[in-house]
């Protein structure tokens, strides 16, 4: 097991995010997708987070993350979700005919700590 370190800690922290699109509307294709993940790993570095796994469903994304103790992850969420929503509604304006009074994600998302499963069998759960 290869850990993470800083100067005080060693540390393994692994997360599996869920974020669904408002009401389930199916909106993700490979191109919405890809575009989002490019977004996902512009921002992360930024709140110490590194990217593992990513896939998506029509109506949303299963990412799989590492983060640092310090790592504000619900502040993270929410500049991602503010960040991908806006940039994909203007880079794909055909998708605000699919999405309800132009939200994009719904409100809340399902965060879970990785810790007791390995990851083998998370990476095979989200592909």
């Amino acid at each position: 097991m290869v850990l993470d370190n800083n100067a005080h800690s060693v540390f393994l922290l692994h997360y599996h995010l869920i974020l669904v699109v408002k009401y389930r509307r199916r909106v993700f294709d490979n191109l919405i997708s890809s575009r989002a993940k490019e977004i996902f790993e512009y921002i992360a570095p930024n709140y110490h987070i590194t990217l593992m796994e990513w896939n998506y469903d029509a109506d949303h994304i299963h990412i799989l993350f590492r983060a640092h103790p310090k790592t504000e992850i619900s502040k993270f969420i929410n500049a991602y979700k503010s960040a991908s929503s806006r940039l994909i509604k203007k880079e794909f304006p055909e998708i605000r005919q699919k999405l309800w009074n132009e939200y994009f994600w719904s409100q809340s998302f399902c965060l879970i700590t990785a810790g007791g499963a390995p990851l083998t069998v998370l990476k095979q759960y989200i592909e």
